[in-house]
């Protein structure tokens, strides 16, 4: 029961939503609320700890609770950071209600479609699910309607519809030999039958799946759409797109892997993933050091990342422990980012890094946060995401010390290149014109929410999402 209130929450708050008549503070209240019932729902199904599901069609495993308990927190507190947000926005009539009233609706059919793409048991399902992403997103990063933002969202939508649609492709080779069983065809079915797939047709099947979605993950070279994307999107969209979508994708991948790990071994899929990851991590390390954006910057920050996660995951053993370590450590850091950025931008009007000084002076807890979100996510210790990147360099430093030796190069790279942005950015004096010191509390208290959840996830790990992780692994 709580998998469908989890799924029909986000879809019962957009259809409400329609028939919301010029109150605005209406739309942050109702958004709220489905939020805390969609965290309230996903802890009680994950403090079960065993595979859940309701019907034939909606089932959840242990990963799937990991990424449902990752897309609930931050959804929460992206509605709840949207309402202040969104109020400032309108205060200086940057939009109007109607848009209001569009960025809500479409937020929650975003989280609603997650959800099911995590939730479904059938591959085709999840397929849809993934796709209705790309469209409830694409208007949502053409949502002020200016020339650059359009064109960021039809190349997202472009980009990524032919991706899923190869996407597609190898899933249906997945499926063919055992479309003559009884029934929905389910993740069970599939690794029930992994042994009876050809190999020639597993490993041409996988390519098109890691192809497709990895489109859709941004791993490089088929990344090109999401710099655009999460730059022109409203800022708490960015953080989904950010720190929930591509993990969401990633788990697509890595559920056609599981298949073809029991049917030909790992060592196809695990070098796959360790190409596709060192190259994203080598590339976004250095267009990071030239960086003139700090949207752009966080978004090829991401893609570094999910490159990470790639490694660690073609790794195998503690890289893997620390891949899905590390998707946990990214979205809550990738979000605190992202939306303290926002802001910075509400308050500079500008996210060009030479137009932004003196953060510290003008947002003084903002810019307290953003340094401890680049300290984070640069991964210096105590903080979790160094945890997660020594278990993932760790699994490879014994079958792969070169590869190992030049992610660790790149990651050098990258915190050099960031903390030539971010001192730049939080020192120095602000332009004439800057407001100083006044700092909404509706658009702090989320971030300090996810500073506290990264500060304990960093010295303490739960009981029961460690038990988690450790069943994902022996699956994944």
């Amino acid at each position: 029961m709580a998998l469908l209130l989890i799924i029909l929450s986000p879809l019962l708050a957009s259809f409400i939503f329609f028939f919301i008549r010029k109150s605005v503070g209406v739309f942050g209240l109702l958004s709220l609320a489905a939020s805390l019932v969609e965290l309230g729902s996903a802890l009680y199904v994950a403090s079960g700890g065993k595979v859940s599901s309701f019907t034939s069609y909606f089932s959840v495993d242990a990963l799937g609770m990991i990424l449902m308990l990752i897309v609930a927190t931050i959804g929460l507190m992206v509605s709840w950071y949207s309402i202040s947000y969104l109020n400032e926005e309108k205060r200086k009539e940057i939009i109007g209600f109607r848009r209001i009233k569009q960025y809500f609706i479409l937020l929650h059919l975003f989280l609603a479609a997650m959800f099911i793409a995590i939730i479904s048991a059938n591959p085709i399902v999840m397929w849809i699910a993934i796709e209705a992403t790309t469209l409830s997103t694409a208007f949502l990063i053409s949502f002020y309607n200016k020339p650059s933002a359009i064109e960021a969202a039809w190349k997202y939508l472009i980009i990524n519809s032919v991706g899923l649609l190869l996407a597609f492709l190898g899933t249906l080779l997945f499926l063919y030999p055992v479309l003559g069983h009884a029934g929905l065809v389910n993740w069970q079915t599939l690794l029930g039958n992994a042994a009876s797939l050809d190999p020639f047709v597993a490993k041409i099947a996988f390519i098109f799946i890691l192809i497709g979605y990895g489109t859709k993950v941004g791993l490089v070279p088929m990344h090109t759409w999401l710099p655009d994307a999460h730059s022109k999107a409203p800022v708490p969209i960015s953080s989904l797109l950010s720190g929930v979508l591509l993990n969401v994708a990633f788990f697509a991948v890595l559920r056609f892997k599981a298949v073809v790990d029991l049917a030909i071994g790992p060592y196809f899929t695990g070098r796959l993933l360790i190409f596709f990851g060192i190259i994203s991590i080598a590339l976004a390390a250095f267009i990071i050091f030239g960086q003139r954006n700090y949207k752009r910057l966080l978004a090829y920050s991401s893609i570094e990342h999910m490159g990470l996660m790639s490694l660690g995951f073609g790794f195998g053993g503690a890289g893997a422990f620390g891949a899905l370590l590390h998707m946990i450590y990214h979205s809550l850091t990738k979000s605190l980012l992202f939306l303290s950025s926002g802001n910075i931008f509400l308050r500079y009007s500008s996210t060009k890094i030479e137009k932004v000084r003196g953060v510290l002076t003008a947002l003084p807890a903002t810019g307290i946060i953003f340094f401890i979100g680049f300290l984070s996510i640069t991964g210096v210790p105590p903080f979790g995401i160094f945890l997660s990147e020594f278990y993932i360099l760790s699994g490879g430093i014994m079958s792969h010390p070169f590869l190992t030796g030049l992610a660790l190069l790149a990651l050098a790279i990258v915190f050099i290149g960031f903390l030539k942005h971010v001192t730049s950015m939080l020192f120095g004096k602000p332009e004439e014109g800057i407001e100083i010191g006044k700092e909404a509390s509706g658009r702090l208290a989320p971030l300090l929410v996810i500073v506290i959840l990264l500060a304990i996830l960093g010295f303490y790990i739960p009981g029961p999402l460690k038990s988690l992780i450790n069943s994902a692994i022996s699956i994944y």
